[in-house]
Order: C-alpha cells, then sequence, then structure tokens
C-alpha cells in the first residue's frame, strides 16, 4: 500500500551503531598505510623522496593519459586510475582533512543507506570527480584525493536537507548558503593553492551526491507503494 506522502522523504535510519562502521575504517586504514610511509619518505626518515612522484606514476589520474601524452605504465591504468587516485594524496594534512570528513559524514550516509549503497556512492562519487576533472581540466599534472567521493557525501546531506525542508514547507535558504558556501570555499582554496586544487573533481562528486539523494528517495517510494 502507499505510505503517507511525507515518510517518502524523510531519512529513517536502519541502524545506529556507535562509532564509524568499519568499512570506512578499512577505507582510511588503506590510505594511511599508502601515505605515511610517502610523508616519512618525503622527510628523508625512510627510502627516497621519489617514492611519492613513483605511486604517483602508478595510482594517480593522468589526463596525459587519455590524450596519448604519456604511455601508460601497466595494463588498465587507465581505467583504473579513475577509482586508484582517491587512495592517494598529496601530504598527510591532505589525508587527515578528507580522513576526518569521511568519517563524519560516511557513518550518517551509511545508517540511512546501508553498507552497501554507501559504497557504491563513495565510488561513484571518486569515479564521476575523475571524470569531470579530465573533461573540464587542461592540466598536466597528477589529480589525486578522496576529495571527489567527500563531495559526494555533502551533496547527497544538502539534497536530503534541501527535500526535507521542501516536504515540510521549510526555508531552504539554509541549504543554498551552504552551497554557496561549498563554492566560496573551493573559490578561496583555488587562489591560495595556486590553481592546483581539482574543484571539477569536487563538483563531480557532489552531482553525484546530490542526484543519488533523489534517485534513492525514488526507489523508497517505489518500493513503499509496491507493499
Amino acid at each position: 500500500m502507499a505510505t503517507d506522502k511525507r515518510d517518502q522523504f524523510h531519512r529513517h535510519p536502519k541502524k545506529v551503531e556507535p562509532g564509524a562502521p568499519g568499512f570506512l575504517w578499512v577505507l582510511i586504514g588503506v590510505m594511511a598505510v599508502i601515505e605515511l610511509p610517502l610523508t616519512l619518505s618525503d622527510a628523508g626518515w625512510i627510502g627516497s623522496n621519489s617514492w611519492r612522484i613513483n605511486v604517483f606514476l602508478y595510482g594517480a589520474f593522468w589526463q596525459l593519459l587519455l590524450d596519448g601524452g604519456l604511455a601508460p605504465l601497466y595494463a588498465s591504468q587507465k581505467v583504473l586510475m579513475f577509482l586508484t587516485h582517491a587512495f592517494l594524496h598529496g601530504s598527510i594534512a591532505h589525508f587527515v582533512m578528507n580522513s576526518v570528513v569521511l568519517l563524519a559524514l560516511g557513518k550518517g550516509v551509511a545508517a540511512y543507506l546501508g553498507v552497501g549503497k554507501t559504497i557504491l556512492l563513495l565510488a561513484l562519487s571518486a569515479i564521476t570527480g575523475a571524470a569531470a576533472f579530465g573533461l573540464l581540466s587542461a592540466a598536466s599534472g597528477p589529480m589525486i584525493g578522496a576529495s571527489g567521493a567527500v563531495f559526494g557525501l555533502l551533496g547527497l546531506w544538502q539534497a536530503w536537507d534541501f527535500r526535507q525542508r521542501r516536504q515540510l514547507n521549510q526555508s531552504v535558504r539554509p541549504v543554498l548558503s551552504g552551497i554557496m558556501g561549498l563554492l566560496l570555499v573551493n573559490l578561496v582554496l583555488f587562489v591560495v593553492l595556486s590553481g592546483t586544487l581539482a574543484w571539477e573533481a569536487h563538483l563531480g562528486g557532489w552531482i553525484v551526491g546530490w542526484t543519488a539523494a533523489w534517485t534513492f528517495a525514488s526507489q523508497r517510494k517505489t518500493r513503499s507503494q509496491s507493499l
């Protein structure tokens, strides 16, 4: 039977557990295993200071691989880099920042969507973020970081908030202000980082998150009406 319309747009947590779910710690653990040795090598404590660039050569997203400016180092690199770049970071600070946001937002998203859909959202956000970077950026250097996936979570939360506010006849101005805030932060960071911010990846990830919120709500509505 059909449920009350208001229920179709509200988020209902499946099961809220204390602490972040295990899969988030696994993802962050993988990123840490990669980043920590690179940070130590950058400081000259272990290995060589060429470790980071060598890892980037194999795992970062390179637009030059798509247009033939670089030759792939292994089979399927042109495909795998759409995802592997998300596990690499430019510094320990970059890694920590993405990890904190991933934990903060990922826990809530997983409580409402479940582990499977949350992992799918993160993967699609990272992949689409890389695709957006490849289409919109003219950069010749590597693109790395989990920011595309993180912005997917941000887009999902903002879309959820937008839907709830409309359903409850509340002002959506706070959501629009939040979106403008994200744009402003990206602009400031783009200037501070001398144009090296991969805003294209942020945009691609955010669009996936926003779209996913509406898609999942439509699926929930269809299931409810069929009961």
